[in-house]
């Protein structure tokens, strides 16, 4: 059996709440273990070496999106990425662009989902005068709710806006995550809003019609949901409001 080789990281690092940093790259070296993730190497490195490092997670299932970041310049999540796909043991990595530099490689990710969840209003809006908290909730077809369900399994990591050109270029674009909510409550039965209230959201260069079509989004998901499929449906949409306008 082969020794444990050495992993090399190089790490971004950088506080912006102190006046006297500056960004620089950081090199660490680790023992690989069987089954290392970039997610487990952080925490030992954090541990071991440097408790200083900041970087963020919740669940390290792939289920909470905290640890996005740029993985040899790829937008991905730390707990997916297993250090066994670099040959070559030198990993860089870098914080998410597009987002708030909180230290080194957290970013506010948070900020930007409610800001954008506040602008689009992506939440349910039913008949106000239809709510009856006594009556048993109308079921849901299944076919309906199969189709929430794969949009609602976005995590909101924020890999999608890095990953994305125009976004990277025009800050007020939505991006696909955005796209993808709406498109969650435009399918959604129960939401009273019609194609034109959402064409007002969306159907303009900040939304489907300012998207390059580039596929940094479908490409970089680590969830694999199918983003150019909901902007094309939403732009299909946004086409048919502005023909019966």
């Amino acid at each position: 059996m082969s020794a444990p080789r050495t992993i090399s990281f190089d790490i971004f690092r950088y506080d912006p709440q102190d006046p006297n940093d500056k960004p620089k790259m950081v090199t660490y070296e680790i023992t690989e273990a069987p089954g290392m993730t970039v997610f487990i190497a952080l925490n030992l490195l954090r541990e071991q070496q440097d408790p200083s490092l900041q970087f963020d997670f919740v669940c390290r299932a792939g289920i909470c999106g905290s640890c996005a970041m740029v993985i040899n310049g790829k937008p991905t999540l730390a707990c997916r990425t297993l250090t066994a796909n670099f040959p070559d043991g030198k990993i860089k990595l870098m914080p998410l662009p597009g987002f708030e530099l909180i230290g080194d490689l957290s970013v506010n990710t948070g900020k930007f989902m409610r800001e954008l969840a506040e602008r689009l209003q992506l939440w349910l809006q039913p008949d106000s005068n239809d709510i009856d908290i006594h009556r048993l909730e109308n079921p849901m077809d299944p076919a309906e709710a199969a189709k929430l369900y794969e949009l609602e399994r976005c995590v909101e990591c924020g890999v999608c806006v890095s990953a994305c050109a125009t976004k990277q270029m025009k800050e007020t674009f939505v991006g696909a995550v955005g796209m993808m909510k709406i498109a969650r409550f435009e399918m959604d039965s129960r939401d009273t809003r019609t194609a034109e209230d959402f064409y007002h959201v969306i159907g303009n260069q900040d939304g489907v019609f300012g998207c390059m079509t580039l596929l940094g989004c479908q490409d970089a998901c680590p969830k694999d949901l199918p983003h150019m499929q909901q902007i094309a449906y939403l732009r299909r949409k946004m086409a048919q409001t502005i023909v019966s306008c």
